[in-house]
């Protein structure tokens, strides 16, 4: 190969090599290259692809944030609002609700106001979607420097959801559901709606929610008429209102609206000059006296507690519904209430345990007046005694259960001759009267007056259950267990009665027979105008003749009865006693006296007020003495003479169907006393008009000769007994003709008997009685016969005559008063009767002196017996009841009866 093609080869051999690395190297620049942008797409791919991944995370956590979220509900943007109670005058009474809250419209909110909350809350409102952007940027950056949580971005429209629908936890997932929902209520509603809601919910602290219920609460103004500085302080306190409670932290109030006032000007709400001169004024020189929680007096709670339950039972809710109820309440009487029953300025009270219910109503309309729903209420609230309770009622029973239906079924006559003498109950066991005293045949006024228990049994079962329950319901009390106990008043635990429903009963006796259900409200006024009035019923329940004569017999009660502790002497007032009593089990287990009581009622009425009063305790281990037992009397008399001074009071019209006649007393069936008869041989009944007796009596005594016949008779085998208890026996016989009747009289009391024996009660120890039988025949003392007994044990008493018209208190030393838990059936009951002494006036006629002896405290009782001439001492109402196992918890009447006048 020669040297030159060896040259070339080579060259070529060289050249290839150094094209070849070359290529090489070029090959592996471009491999680098293309290496490096491989990485970098690399990169961004991951980027987009982190990016997208994230974006789709955030997504998809978003929507599993959100799929939980509540729906908008219209029912849950619509806030309670509290109602107002107004008394009988219109004026307003308190704000009731669990929140305070007086909503306000968009169109009536002040533009002061508007921009105040604006630039304090959310300056960008009216023109983002829900979310302001901005905002958010400024809170996510706050977030990361200083935290998650550290700032909000929560435009008004997220702060309405999440008053409405969320929680105020701070977590990603609530606020994820509360950008979400913001987005939806903007779709649903204007600006202006949501701005409204707003200010209508927001929480202003001390439980007033929004601007206008915070306006009133501060500064008591309307909106329209707030200051600048006042509306920059509401505007500013929602971020942290018990913070900026200006009445309890004034100095973090005054600074906050200090901040309000310089963003209203850094948004141009507000000059400059305007800013400077309100932030000088101090907000402490703008608010009103601070009241106490609740906005309503302590006078006031046991009235509005009954107005709510009523506008419950209405259909509405005062909490809630935004209403304006009309009441039927008397600030003053209510105040005097108050005053009595938490003051020893007019009672005195026995013990700080001691306990009062009272309701006072409108006779004529069934308006509650007052309630005093118990004593030391702040101490012992919860309970109202005067509608919640529920207590045997004792002899306030008899005219509704009693007397009442026997008028209203029966035709009975205020004369009517009832049975007083012990009996034994239909099945078993028996009722009699304290003392085992009794008057043999007597009128149904005395025995209502005097507060006989046998009398009252036998007409309840005369009347039938059947009739009585009935005439009991048309007055609101409704009844269904078969016991003659009831009649009584001794009541099972389950029927027994509040002193309000015992203030409706007795105020139809004043109002002609017309029942009126007990109410509070008038009527309420809904948040859209609608008026509803309050669908009071009202109907008759008795006939106007049986109205008026149980009120003429219980105005006796009143003036001569077991009431006279009540009496009003410038007032027509009739009324009713009642007490109950214990078990002999829990006398013995209290160790308590024979005269204790567990409850003490009294219930009375006049043509205006009407006054139903139960004392007590709560406990049944605590018990009233027989002075405390006068305690319910001495309440009525106050109450009904404050109240009565503001009104006139007539007397009750007697109506057309009521006819009054003179009655020979002691006459039986009944005869019309004539011209010729004496008035001291008369009494004044009342009958139903074309019931009234037939027969008619006319003897003149003063024209007798010797020709005429002279009735004649007897007194024989006239004999009497005492027992350690003090329980007088009487027997006797008579010899002669015609029908004779008999008065007793042991120098206490004076009985008028049908039959020939008798009984008295409470005769003292140690003490001789004159016993004085004389019989009567058609109306003439025919003849006279006398003997003495001495009740055994004790030292002889020669007990002293109070003075005339003056009311003997028991012999029980003061004990700690009590209240009446309810009873097992088959406890005793009674209605202590007390003695009355007669004394000779020179014609014959005794004036009862009523010194009472032991536990019993009588009193004289002017012209109320059916005996000869002249006028009778008549003890107290009272008894005792001993009833068989199927009886109810039974009752007692111990009562003190002034003297004859």
């Amino acid at each position: 190969m020669s040297e030159e093609y060896k040259s070339r080869t080579e060259k070529r051999s060289q050249q290839r090599k150094k094209t070849a690395r070359k290529t090489k190297k070029s090959k592996q620049k471009k491999t680098s290259a293309n290496k490096k942008r491989s990485i970098v797409k690399r990169i961004l791919l991951a980027m987009v692809l982190l990016a997208f991944l994230t974006l789709a995370g955030g997504i998809g956590l978003f929507a599993y944030f959100v799929k939980d979220a509540p729906e908008i509900d219209a029912a849950l943007l619509r806030d309670p609002i509290s109602s107002k109670i107004n008394d009988d005058n219109g004026d307003l009474l308190t704000n009731v609700g669990s929140e305070r809250r007086d909503y306000v419209k968009y169109a009536d909110i002040p533009v002061l106001v508007r921009d105040a909350v604006l630039a304090t809350e959310d300056a960008r409102f009216f023109e983002h979607r829900g979310i302001d952007p901005i905002r958010l940027g400024g809170a996510v950056l706050k977030n990361v420097t200083d935290g998650f949580g550290s700032q909000g971005a929560s435009t008004i429209t997220q702060q309405v959801v999440k008053m409405s629908f969320l929680t105020q936890d701070k977590t990603l997932k609530r606020k994820a559901q509360e950008a979400w929902l913001a987005y939806k209520l903007e779709q649903a509603y204007t600006k202006e709606e949501i701005f409204e809601m707003y200010v209508n919910k927001v929480y202003m602290s001390d439980s007033i929610n929004g601007i206008k219920a915070a306006a009133d609460y501060y500064f008591s103004k309307e909106l329209s008429e707030l200051t600048l500085q006042e509306a920059a302080y509401l505007a500013g306190m929602p971020q942290s209102p018990n913070n900026y409670n200006a009445f309890d932290n004034p100095e973090r109030g005054e600074k906050r609206k200090d901040v309000v006032l310089s963003l209203m000007n850094q948004h141009d709400k507000i000059t400059k000059a305007e800013m400077t001169e309100a932030q000088n004024q101090h907000i402490t020189d703008s608010l009103i006296e601070q009241v106490n929680d609740s906005g309503v007096q302590k006078e006031y709670d046991s009235y509005v507690d009954l107005v709510i339950e009523e506008v419950e039972e209405m259909g509405y809710n005062a909490y809630t519904d935004g209403l304006i109820i009309e009441t039927t309440l008397d600030k003053d009487a209510q105040l005097f209430m108050d005053k009595l029953l938490n003051s020893d300025e007019y009672i005195n009270y026995p013990s700080e345990l001691f306990q009062a219910g009272i309701a006072l109503t409108d006779t004529q309309t069934g308006e509650i007046r007052a309630i005093g729903g118990g004593r030391n209420q702040e101490v012992q609230r919860g309970i109202n005694y005067a509608t919640d309770i529920k207590r045997q009622p004792g002899s306030t029973i008899k005219p509704i259960l009693d007397y009442g239906p026997a008028i209203e079924h029966l035709k009975w006559s205020t004369y009517e001759q009832v049975e007083d003498s012990p009996f034994n109950y239909p099945g078993g066991g028996s009722v009699g009267n304290a003392g085992g005293s009794y008057a043999g045949m007597m009128s149904m006024r005395d025995a209502l007056v005097r507060s006989k228990n046998t009398p009252a049994v036998r007409t309840f079962l005369d009347v039938g259950y059947e009739d009585a329950f009935e005439f009991a319901a048309g007055l609101g009390i409704n009844l269904e267990n078969e016991y003659p106990s009831y009649a009584i008043g001794s009541m099972d635990g389950k029927e027994a009665i509040s002193p309000l429903q015992m203030a409706g009963a007795y105020a139809a006796f004043g109002n002609g027979g017309i029942y009126n259900e007990p109410h509070t409200v008038k009527k309420i006024t809904l948040a859209d105008g609608t008026v509803i009035e309050n669908d009071v019923k009202t109907e008759p329940a008795m006939s106007d003749y049986t109205a008026y004569m149980i009120t003429d017999m219980l105005k006796d009660v009143v003036d001569h009865g077991t009431g006279t502790a009540a009496n009003i002497p410038s007032l027509h007032v009739a009324g009713k006693t009642g007490t109950t009593n214990y078990t002999d089990d829990e006398l013995a287990q209290y160790n308590f006296p024979s005269s204790a009581s567990p409850d003490a009622w009294f219930v009375g009425y006049t043509t205006k007020y009407t006054a139903a009063i139960w004392t007590g305790y709560e406990s049944r281990t605590e018990y009233l003495s027989k002075d405390s037992q006068q305690i319910a009397k001495e309440l009525f008399k106050e109450l009904m003479t404050e109240v009565s001074k503001k009104v006139d009071t007539p007397d009750f019209d007697k109506p057309d169907s009521v006819v009054e006649l003179p009655i020979v007393k002691g006459s039986n069936p009944a005869q019309v006393a004539g011209s010729g008869v004496a008035d001291s041989e008369k009494t004044y009944e009342l009958f139903v008009r074309g019931e009234q007796p037939k027969r008619s009596a006319n003897v003149v005594k003063e024209e007798e000769t010797e020709e005429e016949e002279t009735s004649s008779g007897e007194i024989t085998d006239l004999s009497a007994t005492a027992d350690a208890s003090g329980n007088i026996s009487v027997s006797w016989s008579f010899s002669g003709e015609g029908t004779p009747s008999f008065t007793v009289s042991n120098g206490s009391e004076t009985q008028s008997i049908g039959g020939f024996s008798t009984v008295f009660g409470g005769g003292q120890p140690g003490q001789t009685y004159s016993i004085t039988v004389t019989a009567i025949v058609d109306g003439e003392s025919v003849d006279s016969s006398s003997t003495s007994v001495t009740v055994p044990g004790g030292q002889p008493i020669n007990p002293e005559q109070p003075d005339d018209d003056t009311e003997q208190p028991g012999d029980e030393t003061e004990q700690p008063e009590p209240d009446s838990g309810q009873p097992e059936p088959g406890t005793p009951s009674d209605n202590d009767n007390g003695n009355g002494n007669s004394g000779n006036n020179g014609n014959g006629s005794n004036n009862g002196n009523g010194n009472g002896n032991g536990n019993n405290n009588g009193n004289g009782n002017n012209g109320n017996s059916n005996t000869g001439n002249g006028n009778t001492g008549n003890g107290s109402s009272s008894g005792s009841t001993q009833s068989n196992n199927d009886q109810p918890p039974a009752v007692t009447e111990p009562e003190t009866v002034p003297e004859s006048e």
